[in-house]
């Protein structure tokens, strides 16, 4: 285990407190939480930069779209919907 000693605004500190996140549970889970967003963000960005050195145009919004709602009718028909 690590020790560790923060400064926080006093209001931060008490909305905090009184939400129950300054237990180490708490700040564990908190922390867990950001550690795993920021490793997504960068393998985000990891692909990003290969799709960039390979030349591959970027889809327009109206591809993104299609592409999901393909993707949700696929799914809706795997399920068992119509």
């Amino acid at each position: 285990m690590t020790t560790i000693q923060i400064e926080l605004p006093e209001a931060t500190a008490k909305a905090a407190r009184d939400a129950g996140l300054l237990t180490p549970q708490a700040l564990d889970r908190l922390l867990t939480d950001a550690l795993k967003r920021q490793q997504a963000a960068d393998s985000l960005l990891s692909i990003a930069d290969r799709v960039a050195m390979a030349g591959i145009e970027p889809m327009s919004m109206e591809e993104i779209n299609a592409e999901v709602k393909a993707a949700r009718a696929e799914r809706r028909q795997r399920a068992g919907g119509h």
